[in-house]
């Protein structure tokens, strides 16, 4: 009887496996490391060229100074003068953050109205051709955005703001100091500008947020006889409270730093704050491109750089405390 021949295998070593596992665990943690390290050297490399290059400014007229006033006049600046500051950044800040406010209570509420309709209303046919139109805003150019404001939004604002000035004239933020015809540069027309530019990233961030509503909780709400209206908000806003703060948060940092848009609609007007929304003005970042090329006083570019250092400070600290705000929300931090 003939035993047939048998192959064998030598197996591979336990500790050969392991050793390569380890090795592959520790390239990828290193790999993963480095690419989180880079974001942070970048951040810091910023702070650290801004205030670098904004220094000669901090140093001659001191840190405080620029918020201490509204009135922007390199004209007036001299190698020698110390006080006053002709370089005040506040009518800057004071502009920034109203656009940027009027343009998220605008987009917000349109955002989570369309991201609800396109999660739980609209037909299927319609859900993908409306998400791909929505997604497509954010790849217009913002000098476009600048160029419809101008010749399309500003002719249409004319007669209704024309007549709210007639009629609540003397409400202070929509009529207030402002007197005169309206032109159409103002803070409002760079907050719709804005409002139009945040629109599509809050509503694709609010449309992900909304379709991780589990299915059987929608499921449920129908089931019980509740509407479709009541089903979204009882079963899909309450879970996404956080996210749509966290939504809105990202949105205000891309209208913070929207420059070109803001600045062709704006009116450009860096002497003092001007009180109604339908004034012209100026942001940080509009006075930096409007001013940046032809900074020959003494100071003005290190001033321009402090504008842009207190930018970006501002930018973070928003950031970071809408962070907060979201973890509150979700209920992972206790204050």
């Amino acid at each position: 009887m003939t035993v047939p021949a048998t192959t064998s295998t030598s197996p591979v070593p336990v500790r050969s496996l392991q050793t390569r596992r380890r090795y592959g665990d520790r390239t990828f943690r290193l790999a993963m490391l480095g690419a989180a390290g880079v974001v942070v050297l970048v951040l810091l490399a910023m702070v650290v060229f801004l205030v670098a290059e904004s220094w000669p400014a901090l140093a001659h007229y001191g840190p405080l100074s620029f918020l201490g006033s509204d009135r922007w006049a390199p004209s007036d600046a001299t190698a020698a003068s110390t006080r006053p500051n002709p370089y005040g950044i506040v009518q800057f800040i004071y502009g920034t953050v109203l656009t940027s406010v009027i343009g998220l209570l605008i987009a917000v509420p349109m955002s989570v109205g369309i991201a609800l309709f396109i999660t739980g209303i609209a037909p299927a046919w319609l859900r993908r051709p409306l998400s791909y139109l929505v997604d497509l805003l954010a790849s217009i150019p913002s000098v476009v955005f600048g160029f419809w404001g101008i010749f399309a939004l500003i002719p249409a604002l004319q007669p209704v703001v024309s007549f709210l000035i007639a009629t609540l004239g003397k409400v202070p933020v929509i009529g207030g100091v402002f007197a005169g015809p309206f032109f159409g540069l103002s803070y409002f027309t760079a907050g719709i500008v804005l409002a139009i530019m945040v629109l599509p990233i809050v509503t694709a961030l609010c449309r992900e947020i909304f379709a991780t509503t589990p299915a059987d909780e929608r499921e449920a709400a129908l089931a019980l006889g509740m509407t479709r209206w009541e089903m979204l908000r009882t079963a899909v806003l309450p879970r996404s409270r956080a996210g749509i703060m966290g939504a809105a948060i990202l949105g205000l940092g891309r209208a913070f730093g929207e420059t070109i848009a803001v600045t062709m609609v704006i009116g450009n007007n860096v002497l003092s704050i001007t009180k109604s929304i339908f004034s012209t003005g100026a942001t940080m970042a509009s006075v930096i491109a409007n001013e940046f090329t032809e900074a020959v006083e003494p100071f003005h570019l290190d001033s321009l750089f402090v504008v842009a250092m207190w930018l970006l400070f501002i930018s973070l600290i928003v950031n970071i405390v809408g962070k907060l705000w979201v973890r509150r929300i979700r209920g992972d931090l206790v204050w």
